[in-house]
């Protein structure tokens, strides 16, 4: 499991994706805290990581990325509003992380696929490995 500094770095990266449009929905707030207290991170210093973000870093396995990559999906979805600035933001993450871009692609293209664009984690894992492959 990762760090504790690797987890903030993960909620940090995702709050800074949920503003990357000037609000901070509270649909967004509440799946960010969701992810959070999964995490094991707490309410107060969750909000700190609102108002002041920390290093980044790279999860270090491909499934560590993937995951992340996922999160911010299902982030990027939880207000049911897209934008192509969060599009684009969503694409530049994937690649700063070594995701191949055309599984990008895909994984932005099938979600249109499933209810609400959530792409179930199965079929966004079977598109990572077909591109691996």
């Amino acid at each position: 499991m990762s760090t504790y500094r690797e987890k903030l770095s993960i909620l940090s990266e995702m709050i800074a994706f949920a503003k990357a449009d000037q609000a901070l929905k509270d649909t967004e707030y509440n799946f960010l805290f969701g992810v959070a207290s999964g995490l094991g991170i707490d309410k107060e210093t969750f909000d700190s990581l609102l108002k002041k973000q920390v290093e980044i870093i790279v999860p270090k396995t491909q499934a560590d990325r993937i995951l992340q990559f996922h999160r911010l999906v299902l982030l990027m979805n939880v207000d049911q509003e897209q934008n192509q600035i969060e599009i684009g933001n969503l694409h530049n993450i994937g690649l700063g992380m070594g995701l191949p871009p055309s599984a990008i692609e895909q994984v932005l293209t099938v979600m249109h696929q499933y209810p609400d664009k959530i792409i179930p984690p199965e079929v966004l894992i079977n598109i990572f490995k077909a591109h691996y492959n």
